[in-house]
């Protein structure tokens, strides 16, 4: 191993560490009173620039050779396959279980509404209706997910 691998893996991630975490030092120490807590936000402004030309000087990632690319390209498309199915899962468990609480709160509400004013039949349906489209757009973006693969 090199110098340079050296620091990429061990002093670099080190320095962004105690730059991130200096302002917070700081607000620690410090009472917080108008000036210091300028100070302070100065600190991390400062600090959130020294991370970002840390990450622009000194990108980490470099240690990717050309075999293990394709190996990896295959294990990644496996796992975004897996990944897009949970996610259209996830798009219609919680779509649906939104629609019940929706559904569930306003269709009493609409019945008791119906029942004192028997006029009211058509807004309470969509109130009700509104509830019930959550599911529906679940389990469009569901397919709009799928779709993809």
């Amino acid at each position: 191993m090199s110098a340079i691998e050296i620091m990429e893996l061990i002093l670099l991630p080190l320095l962004i560490v105690v730059l991130l975490a200096l302002p917070v030092f700081m607000a620690i120490t410090k009472k917080k009173s108008g000036k210091t807590m300028r100070r302070a936000m100065i600190t991390n402004l400062c600090a959130f620039a020294a991370v970002m030309v840390c990450a622009v000087v000194f990108p980490l990632g470099g240690f990717v050779s050309a075999e293990e690319t394709a190996e990896a390209a295959a294990s990644v498309s496996a796992t975004a396959q897996g990944l897009g199915y949970l996610a259209a899962a996830l798009a219609v468990g919680i779509g649906s279980i939104g629609c019940g609480i929706a559904v569930g709160n306003a269709a009493p509400a609409a019945i008791g509404a119906i029942a004192e004013e028997p006029k009211s039949f058509a807004k309470a349906l969509i109130f009700v209706a509104l509830g019930e489209g959550v599911a529906i757009y679940g389990l469009l973006i569901a397919i709009m997910i799928l779709s993809k693969f």
